[in-house]
This record gives structure tokens, C-alpha cells and sequence, in this order.
């Protein structure tokens, strides 16, 4: 039985079945920790899968912003979209190269615009070199596309609802990050920021949803593991991580297993880390 399903997730099967596709559009969304010293445009243009356009997360987010990332204004998503020839009626898929990593933050991005004709390439770049398919060097035949845009504002949180959802409990909120930063045993990526986790939170390490192989476990398979975090799937749910990218991952398994009352919380650890008024637990 095929998982296929080009709102959440395809294979590098169906990737290279639809890949001369003419609605079919690709994003190289690959990004790194601060820490990894790595630069992901720079291998985008040493090699990609054919026809594929680089989706720059630090460029195509709101700079006014200090945080990292943070989703772009309505606008500057649409000029940027367009600028590199995706619109309406267009089928994307995303992936990256570290497997399923920041591929999934370009997917919620999506959504949160309103556009769900796009999926995660399950594996990524690494499954798809290892089969042994074509990538190239050269960049994308980009034309114009018009792109309608409305924004789902139930998708993300601010840190006021977090802070309130954390006190009274009516949401769960779910932290991807390993479960040593989780318990406030291993100091953060980013310089300045306190350990551990917002008070009332559950810990869903983003790894524990992946098989070996870099793909995304099964549906049932990822329920399981929510549960066994402890997750009340009855109660909405707030996703988290360190900055608002493996929160995403979060959001794709929950939408995997048919749970769509999901929301991404942008700013993350970056923010509520930051401030001091802000209650942290540990352990």
C-alpha cells in the first residue's frame, strides 16, 4: 500500500514518477543549526534534484523580526513565491538534505498561507542520492506565476497564547526538541538562551518520529509515539522546538495520523528562553 499523499508527504518513488510534471514545482529547503558551520545554498548549487528552486527559510521570513525565522507577512511570501515561479495550481514538494529536517517548517508555511497542494519528499535529498537518482547543478527555468494567498491564522501561536495554554492547560503543548535540552541538561544551540521547557509541556523528540532511514514512520506508528509521550490527543495541540523548524515535523505527523487541531508556536524556545519573566521547568 502506497502512503503517497501529495497534501503531507510523497516518496522518491512518486517524486521521480511526476518529476517532468509542468505543474509540478521542487524546493531545496535545507537549513542547519547554527552550530552545524554548514551553508545550504551553497550545496543547493552543487547539487540538487533536477529543477528544483533553493527556498532560503532565513531569507523568506519576517526580518523585522529579532527572532529567527519568523513566518513572512502575507505579501512578502507572495512577491517571493512568484519571484521564483510558483503559484496557483501548482503541485510542490519539499525536501532537504539532512533527510526530514527543515523541509516540514516550509510545509506549515504553506499551510499557514492557505496552500495545501504541497508535500514532504519522505527521506529527502539523502534517500533520494542513495537510489541513485539524477540531481543537478544548474539553476531552475524560473517564469511568473500568480499566487492567491489567505492566511490560516489558527496554525500559529504567539507568546502570549503559549503562556496562556500553559497555565490552563486547555491546549498540550509538544516539544520536539532531544530530550537533554527538554530537561534542561544540555545547553541550548543559540548563546543567551536558558534551559529547559515551557511549564506543562510534553516531550516528542522530532527523531523519535523517523525511522532509520531518515523517512517518517507510518501513521499509527507516530500516534503511538505521541501517546506514549504522554500527549492528550483529545485537547488541541501547540507545537515548539528551538526555533520553529522541527515543530513542523511535529505538525506533519499530527496531520498524518488525521489530527488537524494543530498549532505551531513561531517563536519557540529563541523566545520564551529569552525572556526572564517567563516561567522555565527542568527535568
Amino acid at each position: 500500500m502506497s502512503t503517497d499523499d501529495p497534501k503531507t508527504l510523497v516518496s522518491t518513488d512518486w517524486l521521480a514518477a511526476h518529476l517532468k510534471d509542468p505543474d509540478l514545482r521542487i524546493f531545496d529547503a535545507s537549513w542547519h543549526l547554527p552550530t552545524a558551520g554548514r551553508d545550504p545554498r551553497a550545496e543547493y548549487e552543487a547539487a540538487h534534484i533536477p529543477g528544483a528552486r533553493f527556498f532560503d527559510v532565513d531569507e523568506i521570513c519576517d526580518l523585522r523580526s529579532e527572532l529567527p525565522h519568523m513566518a513572512p507577512p502575507v505579501e512578502k511570501f507572495m512577491s517571493r513565491m512568484r519571484a521564483l515561479g510558483v503559484g496557483d495550481g501548482h503541485q510542490v514538494v519539499v525536501y532537504d538534505s539532512a533527510g526530514l529536517f527543515s523541509a516540514a517548517r516550509v510545509w506549515w508555511l504553506f499551510r499557514l498561507m492557505g496552500k495545501t497542494d504541497i508535500a514532504v519528499l519522505d527521506g529527502g535529498l539523502p534517500k533520494w542520492q542513495a537510489e541513485g537518482r539524477p540531481v543537478e547543478d544548474l539553476p531552475p527555468v524560473v517564469r511568473d506565476r500568480h499566487m492567491t494567498v489567505q492566511r490560516q491564522a489558527h496554525l500559529v501561536k504567539d507568546v502570549t497564547q503559549v503562556a496562556a495554554a500553559s497555565k490552563l492547560g486547555d491546549y498540550e503543548i509538544v516539544d520536539a526538541r532531544s530530550a537533554a535540552r527538554f530537561r534542561g541538561e544540555e545547553p541550548e544551540p543559540r548563546p543567551g538562551l536558558r534551559a529547559g521547557h515551557i511549564p506543562n509541556s510534553r516531550n516528542v523528540p522530532f527523531g523519535d518520529l523517523l525511522n532509520a532511514d531518515g523517512t517518517m514512520k507510518d501513521p499509527a506508528a507516530l500516534k503511538a509515539v505521541f501517546e506514549a509521550a504522554g500527549v492528550d490527543l483529545a485537547k488541541p495541540a501547540i507545537a515548539s522546538c528551538g526555533s520553529g523548524v522541527t515543530a513542523a515535523i511535529l505538525c506533519l505527523a499530527m496531520e498524518r495520523f488525521g489530527k488537524t487541531d494543530y498549532a505551531l508556536y513561531d517563536g519557540s524556545w529563541s523566545e520564551w528562553g529569552m525572556y526572564n519573566d517567563l516561567k522555565v521547568a527542568t527535568g
